[in-house]
């Protein structure tokens, strides 16, 4: 089974998005040998998997994050026995039959332990969800990425992802201490760190809702700061920031964050959005914080 490719695949509450994605699953040209889905949604979508002969259903009551989400999936995917996973979030779907045949043959060709299509905004496939940097300034032009034909050791996981099944035996699983923001960040500097051979192929696409309106400038193109919008999704941006500098000792992220969001919040004169913004960020650069989701305040 040289390319046997298992989906491992997250869900939460969005059985419509389920359903478009395990139906663009089933139409793609490339045989997938099962779809390892892991639902932590408070509404079970059994129903929604039960509609697909090769979906193994896996039902988790505590709420995993995506990080804990695809750690289990990709590990149930990896003991399925198939050389492949391809890791796809409910609310991302392929661009076309062809997604995966494609992301096959380009990883086989160049050499490639894990490969990553573009990953585009849904209604609006020339405008990339999330930004490359090209010559130190800011895209999400899907044409300007598409003119570098290969981004080696670059792209967004986890969106489309697929990996070989024997880089999470070198580098582990999403951690999912981390829950959600920040998590592919993570994991890709742990296979940049291992040495795997990765990179984003701008011949296949998955779409994938924006996050345009994050992206904030602060002293011109070459320096913003990410603002998710809920304060939810902030504070475990910004503590997950603080973490992986730590972690990876990022001293020019550090530099970056610190004069970003100082710079961002002080010229909005939003006190309060700077302190939240500190509170997470420092809770992540001494490794605290960290627990179940009903320990988190927001």
């Amino acid at each position: 089974m040289p390319n046997s490719v298992a989906v491992a695949a997250v869900t939460f509450d969005r059985p419509h998005d389920l359903g478009t994605l395990l139906n663009a699953l089933s139409a793609q040209t490339a045989e997938i040998k099962s779809i390892c889905l892991v639902d932590s949604g408070n509404t079970p979508a059994k129903d929604v998997a039960d509609g697909f002969s090769n979906v193994d259903y896996i039902r988790s009551e505590a709420n995993l994050g995506g990080a804990g989400g695809f750690s289990l999936a990709a590990l149930k995917a990896v003991a399925s026995g198939a050389r492949w996973v391809w890791l796809m979030d409910d609310d991302a779907e392929p661009a076309d039959a062809d997604c995966l045949e494609t992301l096959l043959r380009e990883a086989e060709e160049r050499d490639l332990e894990a490969v990553l299509p573009l990953v585009v905004s849904p209604g609006d496939p020339e405008k990339l969800s999330f930004f490359f940097r090209i010559d130190g300034k800011v895209t999400h032009s899907r044409a300007a990425v598409e003119r570098l034909g290969f981004l080696a050791g670059d792209g967004h996981f986890f969106n489309g992802a697929l990996i070989r099944s024997d880089v999470f035996f070198k580098v582990g699983m999403p951690d999912m201490r981390l829950f959600i923001r920040g998590d592919e960040v993570d994991f890709t500097l742990r296979l940049r760190r291992a040495g795997i051979r990765f990179g984003t192929v701008t011949t296949a696409a998955v779409t994938h809702p924006a996050a345009l309106d994050e992206t904030q400038h602060v002293f011109g193109a070459r320096w913003h700061v990410i603002v998710p919008g809920s304060a939810f999704k902030r504070y475990y941006y910004y503590r997950n920031r603080g973490y992986m500098i730590r972690r990876y000792f990022r001293v020019k992220s550090l530099v970056a964050d610190v004069g970003g969001y100082l710079g961002y919040f002080l010229r909005r004169g939003d006190l309060r959005g700077l302190a939240s913004w500190f509170s997470a960020f420092s809770q992540g650069l001494r490794g605290k914080g960290f627990g179940p989701l009903e320990d988190q305040t927001f």
